[in-house]
């Protein structure tokens, strides 16, 4: 079991940013002009004297298209912010918000047909390697070291040298931070005595003991567990989740979804998938009876109403939680393990011990996911330089400490913390609503998934779009449907996967994705 990290561990987050910052010694000391700490200061706080700032003039008459995602989370600070961006600078954004299964196919077929009707994207960085390497995105990296609005030390280094980076140069600026947690309701298992889930296993008990009782005091049942299923709502991640500790032990450049010796897909025929597959499946009957048709928005809705005991999500519902019945009964954890591993050579499941789970805790292996790791801004290399410089412009404001500090204390955003002063500075998060025990449990949650060694890094390669949103998706919700048992669920995730990798080059795709777990070959 772990333990519930305080302040002190956010603390010791901080101090292993910080000393990551420390080692850049080439980064920039110039601080920002008063008047625009003041400008941002006023912004952020939603003051009236961000209008009241000089009207500015530096991008006056260039307007920006901005792709992203219609949520309604992540278009939302984009466009409360926007007309505070223009009144500081004179530039016009205009936020183009779609569907997130057309994101990715509309954002290239605009840069690769040269149509170029966006000069910027707030996206998946996963999608990188589709867009990097034919010269779609702008190289960031010199701008971002120089820029005393972004302040690019006080970002994590994994959101900064992971997220942000490809090939060791800059193409996004962070806006968000993304991991599965786990949530339990706090209220009902203190009193009870009730520890929060350290396995998969316990998660399923704690969740049996709660289905079908009344949770909330209307006299109706409720649920024990509630985790999105709906097919093209990125569903794909939660299996993710459940299957990272029975397929990663030994450390974060191990890898979860291939074998780095040969590209062999691990979701695939084995013991593990067997085993993550019947889980997610459990989770169900414990869960609302429409659940395969619910995506996250639906079951964040039941967890704050307090229908449900547990649920695995974002950070969303920690900042979602104030001004509901979920308001100070809320827990959060990291996401559960496994006391067994896939031995990758026989793809049966061995038990953990100091060989096989070098980083497990009382037995248990733990892989906390960075489930795709953080909505990031990208420009498009392809833009007339004016749309460039000033859809950077607002991609850094949205980023700088004073927005993002208050954006990411905000339910409604979508936005979770990715900066050292997101966790060091509690005031944003008891203004939004948060008690100050609510907020170190939340922020120490996530900071026990930051600080783990056997973090489970999202794919990142070319064609990852196909590989998660078409084949994974879809073969999982066919066996949650009862369409595929699951060795045929399995089949189909392999067939699928070493189609796509055989199609773009095995041994293309093998350096991909080594290189995207940093190992040495």
């Amino acid at each position: 079991m772990v333990k519930r990290r305080s302040l002190r561990g956010v603390g010791l987050l901080a101090s292993v940013v910080l000393a990551a910052a420390a080692c850049q010694a080439n980064a920039p000391t110039t601080a920002p002009s008063a008047a625009a700490t003041a400008a941002a200061t006023a912004a952020a706080s939603g003051s009236p004297a961000a209008s009241a700032a000089a009207q500015g003039t530096k991008f006056k008459g260039v307007n920006v298209n901005i792709l992203t995602f219609n949520g309604p989370q992540v278009a939302e600070p984009l466009q409360r912010r926007a007309p505070d961006w223009e009144q500081l600078t004179g530039g016009h954004v205009n936020v183009i918000a779609v569907g997130f299964q057309t994101i990715y196919d509309k954002a290239l077929l605009d840069a690769s047909t040269k149509t170029n009707s966006f000069d910027a994207y707030v996206f998946d960085p996963q999608w990188m390697g589709d867009f990097v390497t034919p010269g779609y995105l702008l190289d960031l990296t010199s701008r971002v070291t120089a820029d005393p609005q972004l302040n690019w030390q006080d970002i994590g280094p994994f959101f900064r040298d992971f997220n942000a980076t490809y090939n060791g140069k800059v193409y996004t600026i962070p806006l968000d931070g993304d991991f599965h947690m786990v949530y339990y309701r706090k209220d009902l298992l203190e009193k009870d005595g009730v520890k929060p889930p350290a396995t998969w296993d316990d998660y399923l008990t704690v969740a049996a003991q709660y289905n079908g009782k009344d949770l909330n005091g209307d006299g109706q049942p409720d649920y024990g567990s509630c985790i999105a299923k709906k097919k093209g709502a990125q569903s794909y991640w939660w299996i993710i989740s459940i299957a990272g500790g029975l397929l990663q032990a030994k450390g974060t450049n191990d890898g979860a979804f291939f074998n780095t010796k040969d590209m062999t897909p691990l979701f695939g025929q084995n013991e593990a998938m067997t085993k993550a597959l019947e889980t997610y499946a459990k989770t169900a009957t414990f869960g609302p009876p429409d659940e395969l048709n619910m995506d996250v928005g639906g079951t964040r809705g039941l967890f704050t109403t307090g229908r449900c005991a547990l649920s695995m999500d974002w950070g969303d519902i920690g900042t979602l939680a104030p001004g509901t019945y979920a308001q100070d009964k809320t827990g959060a954890t990291i996401t559960p393990g496994w006391k067994q591993v896939l031995d990758r050579s026989t793809g049966k499941l061995v038990n953990c011990d100091a060989t096989t789970c070098p980083n497990a805790v009382d037995g248990v292996n733990y892989a906390p996911f960075a489930s795709f790791g953080g909505w990031s801004g990208a420009v498009n290399a392809a833009a007339p330089k004016a749309q460039q410089d000033a859809a950077y412009d607002f991609l850094s404001y949205m980023s700088s400490p004073a927005i993002s500090g208050v954006d990411v204390t905000l339910g409604k955003t979508g936005f979770n913390p990715y900066r050292t002063s997101h966790f060091t500075n509690l005031d944003p998060w008891i203004k939004a609503g948060l008690s100050e025990a609510a907020a170190k449990n939340y922020l120490g949650a996530i900071q026990a998934s930051l600080t783990n060694k056997n973090m489970v890094l999202d794919l990142r390669i070319p064609l990852t779009k196909r590989y998660e949103q078409d084949v994974l998706d879809t073969a999982v919700s066919q066996y949650l449907a009862k369409e595929l048992d699951a060795p045929g669920a399995e089949k189909a995730i392999a067939d699928g996967w070493n189609a796509i990798t055989d199609e773009a080059g095995k041994d293309k795709q093998l350096a991909a994705y080594v290189a995207s777990l940093g190992v040495q070959r």
